[in-house]
């Protein structure tokens, strides 16, 4: 009998502490403070930037015309127009996605990617979470030494 009881306390606390898992993983998808149902994203986003954004899909190498874009201004989040990079650290990375050697601090969240079987340092707009890229460590060595990555279907440009 007290083998039963004790065997019953055990799963007990053990659905309790799952259960408290899956309501942390649960506010944390909510923490952004732009957030929309899967239908709602559909309706104002293009077939290409709701496959990036919110799929975490990958654009074509030089397929974005910001790719090549060099006028000044102020790249900004294509769903919820959050500013995430400046002109002036946009930089040719030769890979024909936009790239930039810093984020504008605090709004540009930052996450592991393991979806090809190794770990990249994800990208997301951190109003809304939408995926934009990732950063890599081979950008200019004369400034941060990063390259972030980004899908230009995931921006907006704003010209100063």
């Amino acid at each position: 009998m007290n083998r039963i009881l004790i065997l019953c306390l055990a799963l007990l606390v053990i659905s309790c502490k799952g259960n408290a898992q899956k309501d942390d993983k649960k506010s944390d998808k909510n923490s952004y403070t732009v957030t929309k149902t899967e239908a709602e994203w559909k309706k104002e986003l293009s077939e290409s930037q709701f496959y990036v954004l919110r799929k975490a899909g990958t654009e074509r190498p030089f397929s974005s015309p910001l790719n090549k874009n060099y006028k000044k201004g102020t790249y900004v989040c294509a769903a919820c127009d959050t500013p995430l990079f400046e002109s002036e650290y946009k930089f040719d990375s030769g890979t024909g996605w936009p790239s930039f050697d810093r984020e504008i601090k605090g709004n540009v969240a930052f996450g592991t990617d393991s979806n090809l079987g190794y770990s990249r340092d994800e990208e997301h707009c951190a109003t809304c979470g939408g995926h934009l890229g990732h950063v890599f460590n081979d950008g200019p060595k004369n400034t941060t030494g990063k390259r972030h990555c980004i899908n230009g279907v995931a921006l907006k440009f704003i010209s100063e």
